[in-house]
């Protein structure tokens, strides 16, 4: 759930044109999400097993497999922001976000033209266009804020990818004279998944760098007390049983932060009662645990760099798999 007096949010990372036309208002009046993100994975699973998108697509023959996926995504978004528009005007979130074209990650005017495009194709004020967090990216960021258009960066592993996008988001934010908003969104359960088997066998605990590396960001974008800025918690889904289901929303559970998470996840999120803030940590706590990470052999920079790798990687197959499916 929404806790407005902590000032935590929680947003669902799931979209489907069935379910955008049934539940998801639900969800909203209850209380349980007060925002919603997409990727280009997120889409491509939409639009590829779901009957819903059938009719449209018919409609669109002779057009591009990307502007085909443009009209479908651009509908999909526009219904998403007008069931949370009474959140927005609010001053209660109701953003959902949508990510540029990800063949676009190195290329800053291409990333601006497109997220322009696309805001202004929805006509919703409260889309906020998704840009990795790469260095064309920071450029876009920085950009799109100053020219009116709230911005959610992805991918972040790094702490340094993060303050990267602080700073530009800080000029692109100075520079508008509209109500932007901005999130960072940090990724965490990727690095369990990637680094967990080599820390049990070194005597490491599992489970815990995903979320100390996001406690850490966190910290440091609270640091800069920028009010229009807010650390997003990304890749909160467990995979398998070995943790709870809401695992990553309870234990990041902190102010002035959003978390986004499948439906599964929320849906287990919600049968129990709402958890104390678990941030900020003890950074000492922190430095310690990446101390004992180092001595088992494990270099984080590297492991930033491959997960960003494979997480731009994995966007744009997804991209292009979906595409060629509807050709």
């Amino acid at each position: 759930m929404v806790d407005r007096e902590l000032g935590f949010s929680l947003w669902l990372d799931f979209i489907e044109r069935d379910f955008l036309q049934n539940e998801f208002s639900s969800m909203i009046e209850k209380g349980i999400i007060n925002g919603a993100t997409s990727n280009p994975a997120i889409f491509a699973s939409a639009i590829t097993s779901s009957p819903a998108y059938k009719e449209q697509l018919e409609s669109l023959a002779g057009k591009s497999a990307k502007e085909k996926y443009e009209a479908l995504a651009i509908d999909d978004i526009k219904t998403a922001a007008q069931a949370l528009r009474e959140n927005y005007e609010e001053g209660n979130d109701g953003y959902i976000s949508i990510e540029v074209d990800p063949f676009l990650s190195n290329d800053t005017a291409g990333t601006v033209e497109e997220g322009k495009r696309l805001f202004e194709a929805i006509g919703e004020p409260n889309v906020m266009v998704k840009v990795p967090a790469t260095e064309a990216g920071y450029e876009a960021m920085k950009e799109l804020l100053s020219q009116g258009i709230s911005v959610n960066a992805t991918l972040i592993f790094s702490p340094e990818q993060a303050m990267k996008c602080v700073e530009a988001m800080k000029e692109g934010i100075a520079a508008s004279d509209k109500k932007v908003n901005a999130v960072i969104s940090v990724f965490v359960s990727r690095f369990d998944r990637m680094l967990d088997s080599a820390l049990e066998e070194a005597g490491v605990d599992a489970a815990k760098v995903g979320n100390y590396n996001a406690a850490k960001i966190y910290a440091m974008i609270e640091s800069h007390k920028v009010p229009e800025i807010r650390t997003l918690f990304a890749s909160t889904g467990v995979k398998g049983d070995a943790l709870p289901a809401d695992y990553y929303i309870r234990e990041l559970f902190a102010s002035r932060s959003v978390n986004t998470a499948p439906l599964a996840t929320i849906e287990h999120y919600i049968k129990e009662s709402a958890t104390p803030a678990k941030l900020p940590l003890d950074m000492a706590h922190i430095d310690a645990h990446f101390e004992a990470v180092e001595k088992a052999g494990i270099k984080m920079e590297e492991v930033y760099e491959k997960l960003l790798t494979d997480g731009l990687v994995a966007f744009e197959e997804a991209f292009e798999e979906m595409l060629e499916s509807i050709k």
